[in-house]
């Protein structure tokens, strides 16, 4: 299926590894040139580098911490100077959570907000004046399952994600009217590198069997009973972002393998 998407610019949070790396390679392949962005600049540019020799597209790395206002307004610039805007943009930076709401002092609440709530907030008002100049486009924004169902864990990532989804809301009930659709993405259990590293850290004491581990949650939570690839996760999310998704607005998607208990 042709999505429509050569020449288009893509703005991609959070796109060094993961699911923004996988989400940078399927908008790529579909000849979609890209601004990619996260902090580690060294892993962010051979990414970068990687991306456009391969597909053949622009991708400009900018290395910065979208949850600082500084960061964005580095971000909406390279935006401007590369492309003169945008037509998608992925907010996807973020991190879990480990703590109790007894134990968390209000820095650590204060950090995750910006990152996931103020950073898609202030990344509108910086890119949707020129998304609107170019004829509109979409936003899409990465919360998580974990945004309607909680994992006990990480209250202050449950807590923040919930507010980026009703953000979405909001956000798709104003920017339509400048033919912008927004639409939230809650995925459940995706194969990240983090995901790895914590599964290796937990199981190094009892013989390190870290597959074992995964399989464990994924038996848990997932009645599919497994994680997805990152690669499927982006298939979705590069089709939301098309035209061919051009009445979805204001909704969210739950990408999961069954993992959400309730309808």
């Amino acid at each position: 299926m042709d999505l429509n998407l050569r020449g288009k610019v893509a703005v991609l949070t959070g796109a060094s590894v993961g699911i923004g790396l996988a989400v940078a390679e399927a908008f790529a392949a579909e000849g979609t040139h890209l601004l990619l962005v996260a902090r580690n600049e060294e892993r962010l540019s051979a990414a970068a580098a990687g991306i456009a020799t391969k597909f053949g597209v622009t991708a400009v790395p900018v290395a910065c911490d979208v949850s600082t206002s500084a960061g964005v307004d580095k971000l909406v610039a390279a935006a401007k100077e590369n492309f003169g805007g945008a037509d998608i943009v992925f907010n996807n930076a973020g991190t879990g959570s480990n703590e109790t709401i007894m134990n968390a002092p209000d820095e650590k609440w204060l950090a995750y907000w910006d990152l996931h709530v103020m950073a898609a907030v202030r990344i509108a008002r910086g890119l949707v004046p020129l998304m609107k100049a170019r004829g509109g486009g979409t936003i899409l924004n990465n919360a998580s399952i974990c945004a309607t169902q909680p994992l006990g864990y990480e209250p202050i990532y449950n807590v923040t994600k919930a507010a980026l989804m009703m953000l979405s809301k909001n956000m798709a009930n104003e920017f339509i009217q400048d033919n912008i659709r927004v639409n939230t993405i809650n995925p459940g259990l995706v194969l990240t590198p983090d995901w790895i590293k914590t599964a290796r850290q937990l199981t190094q004491d009892s013989g390190g069997d870290w597959e074992g581990h995964l399989q464990q949650v994924a038996d848990e939570h997932a009645p599919i009973r497994r994680f997805a690839s990152p690669e499927e996760l982006a298939n979705f999310i590069v089709f939301l972002c098309s035209d061919k998704a051009s009445y979805s607005v204001g909704s969210t998607y739950f990408v999961d393998g069954g993992m959400l208990r309730t309808v």
